[in-house]
């Protein structure tokens, strides 16, 4: 084979590889079988994986698929005013594999969805009441935010950094889809002012250019999780 032809196919062999990784980059693992129920027990061994092992298939019954987690409202009684409610793989067993979560968030009046992000999923929400001030953050900080209102949706990219507020004075409540059965939420205040061991008062104060003792003080707001 003549080298420019060489070339060229190669660079096609490359272009086919990438485009059969991109689906393995966009979200979990797609599934080898018609489902994969999570066995939670199997967590109590030294075996661990990325996910949850199978139940066998004679164990599995209808109530693995079934959840009522979301049917209640959430607790919005704290200092953001607002509650989010998973059903994700560690609620709902037969999500293991599936690719895909919900979320509810409740809203109290003026209350907040503080900024944070999900590193394994892209995020659609749903308003099924009130409306929502949201916006995310590009890495390049450019903000886009608007005003979504009941029977409205808006869509997170994954990994960005977004949040929500209730503009309104009555309850609000939304609906989170996510395609990840498990997408994982770092919330930005807790993680910098709330880790275990904790992130060093002088790289916080340097980084947000504030005096330490002002870190300090934030940090007695968010007690050690560990």
């Amino acid at each position: 084979m003549a080298p420019k032809h060489l070339s060229a196919f190669l660079l096609a062999v490359c272009v086919v590889l990438l485009a059969l990784a991109v689906p393995l980059l966009a979200g979990d693992p797609d599934m080898l079988q018609d489902f994969c129920v999570a066995d939670y027990k199997s967590l109590e061994g030294p075996l661990r994986l990325n996910g949850f092992p199978c139940k066998r298939p004679e164990n599995v019954t209808a109530n693995d698929f079934f959840s009522d987690v979301l049917a209640s409202p959430g607790n919005t009684g704290n200092p953001v005013g607002s509650a989010v409610t998973a059903a994700n793989v560690e609620k709902v067993p037969g999500l293991n594999t599936l690719g895909v979560s919900m979320s509810r968030v409740d809203y109290a009046p003026s209350g907040v969805n503080p900024p944070h992000t999900h590193p394994r999923a892209i995020e659609m929400l749903f308003v099924l009441e009130g409306s929502l001030d949201v916006g995310f953050v590009t890495t390049d900080g450019y903000l886009y935010a608007r005003t979504v209102c009941k029977g409205e949706l808006f869509v997170f990219p994954r990994g960005l950094v977004h949040f929500q507020k209730n503009n309104g004075g009555a309850p609000a409540v939304a609906i989170s889809a996510f395609n990840s059965q498990l997408p994982g939420t770092q919330s930005i205040a807790m993680s910098l002012f709330g880790a275990s061991p904790p992130v060093p008062t002088d790289v916080l104060a340097r980084a947000l250019q504030i005096d330490g003792g002002v870190v300090e003080a934030i940090k007695t707001k968010f007690p050690l999780k560990f």
